[in-house]
């Protein structure tokens, strides 16, 4: 089967990461088509799947936009759905990754008579969704989507309860290669002392910075916390989200906590930071749709704690393998952290606990073969009704 995967992104985010590990198998049976130009693209490149920008100028649409704006970008649209379409003849399927990937996907497949499968990234509620963009991914899946695959529990009852077809999704969580998260002790060592985290008891949290990833959540608890804790933020502002980190530095400095608290921005070595961590924090204030980095946590035999919400309810099990906290309460976070800093011995049966039912749960070639098999029964029983 060869397959043209569509996505929007220019930059890596998790939605673009699981892309590279379903992609990947297919080697030169599949394309990436991008909607921007970027890091993505090397990343792709870096993994030997072949990827093709097909959009010259970004596409001026987000997730609040309005019906007028959505409408206003239809000529920007028009171009790359003509160069869309034209590649997907030469494909047997369509696999959008995005939104906005599923828009142009939606009419490449009615113009070039390809299916199209939309992988569900997303908890479509309108904390993070126009009732406008709502509309229009609920409706185009239903009309289009012969299959929508949701990374979660959460994103699956979102998607039916603003009026998605319940018999065309199936859960499938993201998958994860363990291998990637073995670290060597002499390298952990030397990023501690490099990064001046010795002798200290350190909180990570992994995201880009943005309001809803509640950075703020975890700087609050900080100040809770006993001297010694201290926290390192990996990741850094995207999509115009500059504004919060200057808030973020104001936090910092009004709490006294400029010792204590390390922006370290973009990093690729983030299995190597997170093993040099003593607890992940996720303190996401709205539902998470996953929460990719609780996974990569537990498969570096970490701590995790999580906002109790979305996903990362299906991922984590409070007091087993990892802790739950009320989204947005610094002073339960805070409590969490001092635990962990205190009872180290239950805190690491909690973490050989998840690091242990996280290899189980998300390997990567077991749920790649689940998506195999589903997009090829779906493709021969399309075929099937196709020919009769």
């Amino acid at each position: 089967m060869k397959i043209l995967f569509l996505d929007q992104s220019g930059k890596p985010g998790g939605a673009e990461l699981c892309l590279i590990d379903i992609a990947k198998p297919y080697g030169d049976r599949a394309l990436v088509g991008l909607f921007a130009d970027g890091s993505f693209k090397d990343l792709l490149q870096q993994n030997h799947i072949p990827v093709e920008v097909l959009a010259t100028q970004a596409i001026q649409v987000r997730k609040e936009s309005s019906l007028l704006q959505g409408f206003k970008s239809l000529g920007q649209l028009a171009p790359l759905i003509t160069k869309v379409v034209k590649k997907a003849r030469e494909y047997d399927l369509i696999y959008a990754n995005t939104q906005k990937a599923l828009v142009v996907g939606a009419l490449a497949s009615f113009f070039s008579r390809r299916p199209l499968v939309y992988h569900l990234h997303d908890i479509l509620s309108q904390e993070h969704f126009s009732q406008t963009n709502l509309r229009i991914a609920v409706n185009l899946a239903n009309r289009f989507a012969s299959l929508v695959i949701a990374n979660s529990q959460a994103s699956k009852t979102a998607f039916v309860q603003a009026g998605g077809r319940p018999d065309i999704i199936e859960v499938v969580y993201n998958g994860f290669n363990p291998k990637i998260y073995q670290t060597d002790e002499s390298d952990i060592k030397h990023l501690q002392q490099q990064l001046g985290l010795e002798g200290k008891f350190v909180v990570g949290h992994f995201s880009r910075l943005a309001p809803w990833k509640g950075q703020h959540i975890l700087i609050d608890a900080l100040a809770k916390c006993p001297h010694d804790v201290i926290a390192i933020l990996v990741g850094d502002a995207l999509f115009g989200e500059q504004d919060y980190v200057q808030k973020l530095h104001q936090q910092v400095s009004e709490l006294g906590l400029e010792n204590r608290v390390k922006f370290l921005g973009f990093r690729s070595d983030i299995p190597q930071l997170m093993a040099a961590c003593d607890l992940v924090a996720h303190t996401s204030t709205s539902p998470e749709p996953f929460g990719r980095v609780i996974v990569e946590a537990m498969l570096c035999g970490k701590p995790v704690v999580a906002a109790k919400a979305g996903g990362a309810m299906e991922l984590v099990e409070h007091g087993l393998n990892g802790f739950l906290v009320t989204p947005g309460k610094p002073q339960e976070l805070a409590r969490v952290i001092i635990t962990c800093l205190q009872e180290t011995e239950i805190t690491a049966t909690i973490a050989n606990n998840a690091k242990t039912t996280a290899s189980q749960r998300f390997d990567m070639t077991v749920i790649n073969d689940y998506i195999a098999k589903l997009l090829v029964s779906k493709f021969r029983s399309l075929r099937h009704i196709s020919s009769r």
